[in-house]
């Protein structure tokens, strides 16, 4: 049987413990420490961002701050 959202009856969670479980899914993959590849575009964009950052240093957005607008649009 392959894997799948309904065989393995992940569909009758709720939206909750659908986000949990992800979460937990991604930790694990996270905690094997096992380097994924990235691909060349995603390389030159990580460059791409470097470099603006080292040309612009104060051309930031404090993480504070994201979190809150985050939350403001989140009516939290």
């Amino acid at each position: 049987m392959p894997v799948s959202m309904k065989a393995l009856g992940i569909d009758r969670l709720g939206i909750d413990e659908r986000l949990m479980l992800v979460e937990e899914i991604w930790d694990s993959i996270a905690a094997e420490n096992a380097a994924i590849p990235l691909s060349p575009e995603q390389t030159r964009e990580l460059e791409r961002r470097l470099a603006a950052l080292e040309a612009d240093p104060d051309n930031v957005i404090p993480l504070a701050d994201v979190k809150a607008s985050i939350s403001k649009l989140l009516g939290r």
